[in-house]
C-alpha cells in the first residue's frame, strides 16, 4: 500500500511541479534548474514519508570544483531525480527520444541535457562529445551512467564505450559514484522498501590515464564499493522485513 501511495503522490506532485512550473520555460536557466532541484527534494520527501525510503550521501569531498565528469551506477529510477537534488549543476546525458515528451523532454531541454541517439552511433557519439564539450566550459557535472540502462544490484557489470571516449575527450577527472538504490526499488517488483539508499561518491580518477587502465580502474572501484553498499542495504532491509513480521 505504501508503495501505491507514493506512485500515486509521484505522478500527481510531478505533473503539479510541471505545470504550474511551466512558465520556467521562458525563463533563465538558472530558475528552471532550481525547479528540478526542488522536485527532486521533493520526490526524495515524499519517499521518506509514505515508504520509509531515506537517503545518505557519501563522499561529497571528493568532488572537484566543476567541471568534473561523473560516472555513476544506475539501479532504479531513483538516481534521475536524486542527482539534481545533490548536485549544483547537472548536465545528464539521456536518450534524444526522451526530449520529444511534452513538458519533460521541453524542461530537459531547457536545462540543457546532453541527448544521445542511441541508434545512429559514430554520429550520435560524436554529438554528445561535442554537446559535452560545451557543458565542460559551463563549468557543470557532466554525469554518465556508464552501462547506459539500470541493472539489477549484483548483475555482471557492462560498461559501454561512451564513458571512455567522454573520459578521453574532456580531459578532466571522473568521478565514480556506488550506490544501492536497487536494494530497496527492484527493478523488477512494484513494491518499494523501507530503508536507506546509500549513493557514494568515490574518489576521482584523474586525467589522462590510458584508456585501458580507465576502464580497469572505474570498473573496479565502482563494482567493489557497489558490493559492500548492497550488502549494508539488504542487511538493514532484512532487518525492517524481519521486525514487521
Amino acid at each position: 500500500m505504501a508503495s501505491l501511495i507514493f506512485k500515486i503522490g509521484f505522478y500527481i506532485g510531478s505533473a503539479l511541479i510541471l505545470v504550474i512550473g511551466s512558465p520556467l520555460l521562458f525563463g533563465k536557466r538558472a530558475w528552471a534548474m532550481a525547479g528540478l532541484a526542488f522536485h527532486g527534494r521533493f520526490v526524495l520527501w515524499w519517499l521518506k514519508l509514505t515508504v520509509g525510503t531515506k537517503i545518505e550521501v557519501r563522499g561529497l569531498e571528493n568532488l572537484p570544483q566543476n567541471p568534473v565528469l561523473i560516472a555513476a551506477k544506475h539501479q532504479a529510477p531513483w538516481e534521475t531525480f536524486a542527482f539534481p537534488a545533490i548536485l549544483k549543476d547537472p548536465a545528464l546525458i539521456m536518450k534524444e527520444e526522451l526530449m520529444a515528451i511534452p513538458f519533460y523532454g521541453w524542461f530537459s531541454r531547457k536545462f540543457e541535457m546532453i541527448p544521445i541517439r542511441r541508434e545512429r552511433a559514430a554520429i550520435a557519439l560524436k554529438e554528445m562529445l561535442k554537446e559535452a564539450e560545451i557543458r565542460k566550459e559551463d563549468k557543470r557535472e557532466i554525469i554518465i551512467f556508464p552501462e547506459g540502462t539500470r541493472k539489477v544490484p549484483g548483475a555482471e557489470p557492462d560498461y559501454k564505450p561512451g564513458v571512455i571516449k567522454l573520459y578521453e575527450s574532456l580531459n578532466i577527472p571522473c568521478v565514480p559514484v556506488a550506490l544501492n538504490s536497487g536494494v530497496f526499488w527492484p527493478r523488477n517488483e512494484k513494491k518499494l522498501y523501507k530503508g536507506t539508499i546509500i549513493v557514494e561518491f568515490l574518489p576521482p580518477i584523474p586525467a589522462g590515464l590510458e584508456r585501458k587502465t580507465f576502464k580497469e580502474t572505474l570498473i573496479k572501484t565502482i563494482e567493489d564499493k557497489c558490493d559492500v553498499l548492497q550488502k549494508e542495504g539488504e542487511a538493514e532491509k532484512e532487518s525492517y522485513l524481519n521486525s514487521a513480521r
